[in-house]
């Protein structure tokens, strides 16, 4: 047999327990064969990869590709200090543009501001004068904005699940939290569809240089996320055009399906769900938001906030609602993931699981609890007993650990992003970043799971580490497994495909200095380090 191609001189850790030092065969975009078998074969390209460490490609389960792309011109907030900083780096792109421009800016956190205060109307007026200015919190969950726009905003009609922040004398501050984001959408929204696409290409760019060859979209086509109605299109038109780069799921917002007519169940027109598409780009998971942000303390809580008495934070739609969209999609077989942060959001999440389990049972349903953030050890084994899978995101840990423990207080830190924990109850746990929440890059990803280490060196929860081996099967397998695609990624076996990163050292010693030294997909290089 004559293959496409024999990648030789590698250490390969296939992820399914085999290592060894060999080769690797690629034909029709599969791998065909290892080892020695492999370099027997005769092959139109022959490739040496010069003893590298060899593992599947990085699959990030929980990422948000177009808005991460689309953003990469925004202001850069997420190095600021003081909300003084924020404000010139406004003003500094200001500057650049003509009056009346859009100046957004994107990443800040006030957990890492002096004085934990947000931006505010006053000081982006006074920054950009005869502009208009949003500038996006990290979590995605709150936005500011100058008094230009909110003028224009109709205030009288906040949406359900969100509000919009008043000071002392019951004036907007110009902060809009979670669905209150959405009085913005008559002047944002729905982003042309070029400019999805170009941040498609920008994003799978990156996602390559950083050995990503997978990854799931955490919704489209509407909600808080989604970046217009036609947002799958942009995807197409992207894969079109040869710039969609990764192999992409894509999770739709619930907001978007509906009741279909003769009893099709509740999904999209003509009748697609979870499942439909081919290895390059499909439909995945059902997105629903059940609550807000830990470090922007708007998550639902069953106790106060640490230092805010009266802040429990709250759902981003009704209880019954959230039950009612669950059920629904579950029976018309949609794989479901719910956005739930709080412990009170994940009882509540899995309470409406259950019901729609006991009412309708199905084998293999692989719902998925998104950040399952604040686990209590009694919903830990509810969801291990339910089938279903937690997503957390071990990046978080050092990146936002330190506003997570301010917010939850000393005593609730151990329930909080827990890996090992997820593990020891028999689920399979996917690996994520949520970029552009936070960066995304899986070797960072990796380390923190490992380390689980704040920005400041404070241990977080140092019993909920995982081994590196662990870390790399979540990185890998485990995200596969989450949206139903394991029999074609996640290891490196005969019949899957040839998606794999070659690195500068071995990950499961020591990943100090570790680079990416190539990343293939479907057995051709697309991307080599300079």
């Amino acid at each position: 047999m004559r293959v496409d191609a024999v990648y030789e001189n590698a250490r390969l850790l296939t992820g399914d327990g085999a290592t060894g030092n060999g080769a690797l065969a690629v034909l029709h975009g599969r791998v065909v064969a290892l080892g020695a078998d492999a370099e027997e074969l005769s092959a139109r390209t022959r490739i040496d990869l010069g003893g590298a460490h060899v593992v599947p490609g990085f699959h990030d389960a929980h990422n948000h590709m177009a808005w991460f792309g689309m953003g990469l011109d925004d202001v850069p907030l997420s190095d600021c200090r003081t909300v003084e900083e924020v404000y010139d780096a406004v003003a500094h792109r200001a500057a650049e543009l003509p009056a009346g421009s859009w100046v957004v800016g994107s990443g800040y956190d006030q957990n890492k501001l002096a004085g934990g205060a947000h931006p505010d109307r006053h000081g982006l007026d006074r920054a950009a004068p005869g502009m208009l200015v949003r500038l996006k919190h990290t979590s995605g969950h709150m936005t500011v904005v100058n008094s230009a726009v909110l003028h224009q905003l109709d205030l009288a009609h906040v949406p359900v699940g969100g509000d919009v922040v008043l000071d002392a004398e019951g004036s907007a501050t110009g902060l809009l939290r979670e669905q209150a984001q959405l009085l913005l959408r008559p002047l944002t929204y729905p982003a042309p569809i070029d400019a999805v696409v170009r941040g498609l290409d920008r994003a799978s760019e990156r996602f390559l240089a950083e050995g990503i060859t997978s990854v799931q979209e955490a919704g489209i086509g509407g909600g808080l996320v989604g970046e217009t109605p036609a947002e799958l299109a942009a995807y197409q038109l992207a894969r079109e055009r040869g710039v969609l780069r990764v192999r992409s799921t894509v999770m739709v917002a619930a907001s978007v399906l509906h009741d279909l007519p003769d009893g099709a169940g509740f999904g999209l027109d003509l009748g697609l769900r979870t499942g439909f598409g081919d290895e390059w780009l499909r439909v995945g998971p059902m997105k629903l938001f059940a609550d807000g942000s830990l470090v922007g303390r708007t998550c639902a809580m069953h106790e106060p906030f640490a230092g805010e008495p009266g802040n429990r934070g709250y759902f981003q739609v009704p209880e019954e609602e959230l039950t009612r969209t669950i059920r629904l999609a579950h029976d018309a077989g949609w794989q479901i993931a719910t956005h739930a942060i709080g412990d009170r959001a994940i009882t509540v999440v899995l309470d409406a699981y259950e019901a729609a389990l006991v009412a309708s049972p199905r084998k293999d349903h692989r719902h998925r609890v998104e950040h399952c953030a604040v686990l209590p050890p009694a919903e830990l084994a509810r969801l291990a007993s339910l089938g279903l899978i937690a997503s957390p995101q071990g990046r978080f840990v050092n990146e936002l650990g330190d506003g997570m423990r301010a917010a939850l207080g000393e005593e609730r830190v151990p329930w909080c992003y827990r890996l090992r924990s997820v593990l020891d109850a028999g689920v399979e746990l996917p690996a994520s970043s949520d970029r552009p929440v936070v960066d995304g890059a899986p070797l960072l990803g990796l380390a923190d799971m490992v380390n689980r280490r704040t920005a400041s060196g404070a241990p977080f929860s140092p019993g909920e580490a995982l081994t590196p081996a662990e870390a790399l099967r979540a990185y890998t397998y485990g995200s596969a497994y989450a949206t139903f695609a394991e029999g074609d990624l996640g290891t490196l076996e005969p019949g899957k495909l040839a998606d794999f990163v070659a690195l500068s050292g071995d990950p499961l010693s020591d990943l100090d200095g570790v680079r990416v030294l190539a990343t293939a997909v479907g057995g051709e290089l697309r991307y080599e380090a300079p």
